[in-house]
């Protein structure tokens, strides 16, 4: 009988082992999530800019710059004749 318990035993062991790695994948996605949570929880506390709204603050600087080349490169109007 002992040995049947033994069985038993290594049986719930290697449902373990088999399920192990799937929960330490969980395990560590749920604290990666956690911590960038953290640390966007700070970066708005200190007021810093996200990379997504400094790329769009600069993509709008280069539009803002290639309208006013064309504004300065173009010929001025001519003044209405009399």
């Amino acid at each position: 009988m002992a040995a049947r318990g033994s069985e038993r035993i290594a049986d719930i062991l290697e449902e373990l082992f088999v399920e192990l790695p799937g929960r330490l994948r969980g395990s560590r996605t749920r604290l990666s999530e956690q911590a960038l949570g953290a640390l966007r929880a700070l970066a708005s506390e200190l007021d810093l800019v996200t990379r997504d709204e400094f790329d769009e603050l600069e993509l709008r600087v280069a539009q803002l710059e290639h309208s006013l080349r064309l504004v300065e490169d173009a010929p001025a109007a001519l003044p209405p004749a009399p």
